[in-house]
């Protein structure tokens, strides 16, 4: 397939990594071209140094042969205009851009009026504050992902000392009796990545996803040594961008006590008079002496949400020696978010991961129904749907030969049933699969369920 990508920033720089592994055909422009030299070193895909706005940029792009049209620049005004200039000069089949700007849903329904056909509009900040808001009430989970329309959830969750399963094998948690539809999906120990079988031990410090449906979630928190969360009634947030105001809306709708901290008085000002319940601070909330006078000890969360990593970074720290039991921080760079799990910040949440896994669903293989990444690209949770023409159709699980560094976490039947797959499970046509994989390995798994021979099968 031959794909167009508007921007080649980080998240145009992921797109292109996994598109070109898969066989697409991917032309980035980008305006700079100390970038441009970057990327041509990086990829073997076609590179053209050009602003994106321009009309002329994009046909020496060979926007007029793309059959899909990715718009993910810096600027929200380019990536508009790209969407406009594609309805014109091209006939892609898909066009994905992504919006910043608060106006979003203004510009949806401008675009559409305006008969320009936009098929995904990505705003990351509401995609960012879902994420924050399935978590928060959650001490000790770092992320709560959903699959099958939230019938059944992947919850990450750090071992820290004192946790019962920490020094178990997998096989003799098992033996414990955990509900029946729930498994360990993922380890991820220090920077190793591990698609656990059953003599792995857990360990302290490990970070640990467990697979299982929406009804057996809470007992299988509780199952691994988890404790029942306290009411959520304080939470602090540093930070008056976007993500800030709109986690602090979610929260006063529910009634909790919210104190945002800006640095910007004028900034501040503008948040105070947005939002109708939280008390907005114009003080550092990166400031030890602050933090504690506002009374950081006494909140259930703190979120530091601001657009500079190294300051959330520093406040998630301080707030967990302050004792806070639920610290989210925003990252940008990726690079930095296996090491910011490893200072103890088990909640993370970046806006660039939001956009790729968003995206990958509508560019892979037909099959896949939803992508989510892990870290730095080093594992993917796929949801994906068994067609009659896949390999593992009709196959019990032991004989159908996944491909190695893969695990089949959950089945969901079309009649709603959720299975976690032991050997005797057979796979059938229009199942959901949730299928858990190491990156290098994902080429191969898709091919297989696609029913087609992949490197490697």
């Amino acid at each position: 397939m031959n794909i167009l990508i508007a921007g080649g920033g980080q998240v145009g720089a992921l797109l292109a990594r996994r598109l070109i592994r898969e066989g697409n055909a991917v032309t980035i422009v980008d305006p700079s071209p100390e970038r441009c030299a970057e990327l041509e070193a990086q990829f073997d895909a076609r590179i053209v140094t050009g602003n994106a706005a321009r009309v002329l940029a994009l046909r020496e792009a060979g926007i007029d042969r793309a059959e899909m049209v990715i718009a993910v620049t810096d600027h929200d005004e380019v990536n508009l205009l790209v969407a406009q200039i594609a309805q014109v000069e091209s006939q892609a089949r898909v066009k994905v851009i992504r919006l910043r700007t608060h106006e979003v849903q203004h510009w949806h329904d401008v675009l559409q009026k305006s008969g320009v056909h936009v098929d995904l509009i990505i705003h990351p900040e509401t995609e960012l504050a879902e994420s924050i808001m399935r978590v928060i009430r959650l001490p000790g989970v770092s992320d709560v992902h959903e699959f099958a329309g939230g019938a059944v959830q992947l919850i990450g969750m750090s071992l820290e000392a004192g946790n019962p399963v920490i020094g178990r094998t997998l096989e003799r948690l098992s033996a414990d009796g955990p509900p029946a539809d729930s498994l360990i999906a993922m380890i991820f120990r220090g920077p190793q990545v591990i698609i656990p079988r059953g003599s792995a031990v857990l360990a302290e410090g490990d970070r640990v996803f467990v697979l299982t449906s929406r009804a057996s979630a809470a007992e299988s928190m509780r199952f691994m040594g988890l404790a029942t969360p306290a009411p959520l009634k304080r939470v602090f947030i540093l930070g008056g961008g976007q993500l800030g105001i709109h986690v602090a809306q979610a929260l006063e709708a529910q009634d909790v006590r919210v104190k945002l901290f800006e640095r910007d008085r004028a900034r501040a000002e503008r948040v105070a008079a947005i939002l109708r319940d939280t008390t907005v601070v114009n003080a550092d909330g990166t400031d030890e002496a602050t933090l504690e006078e506002e009374g950081a000890a006494d909140v259930q969360a703190f979120l530091a949400l601001t657009k500079d990593d190294e300051n959330n970074i520093i406040a998630s720290m301080l707030a967990r020696r302050l004792g806070v039991s639920k610290v989210v921080a925003l990252i940008n760079r990726l690079n930095y978010l296996s090491m910011v799990q490893r200072l103890g910040v088990n909640t993370t949440v970046s806006p660039r991961l939001a956009a790729v896994d968003r995206i990958l669903q509508f560019v892979r293989r037909g099959r896949v129904l939803s992508v989510t990444t892990f870290r730095d690209e080093e594992a993917e949770a796929i949801e994906l749907l068994a067609g009659p023409e896949s390999r593992f159709v009709g196959k019990p699980m032991r004989e159908a030969n996944f491909p190695k560094d893969t695990v089949v976490g959950a089945l969901v039947r079309p009649t709603g049933e959720v299975i976690v797959p032991r050997g005797h499970t057979v796979v059938q046509a229009g199942d959901r699969l949730i299928v858990f994989a190491l990156e290098r390995m994902v080429p191969t798994l898709e091919a297989a369920v696609a029913g087609r021979a992949g490197k490697g099968a």
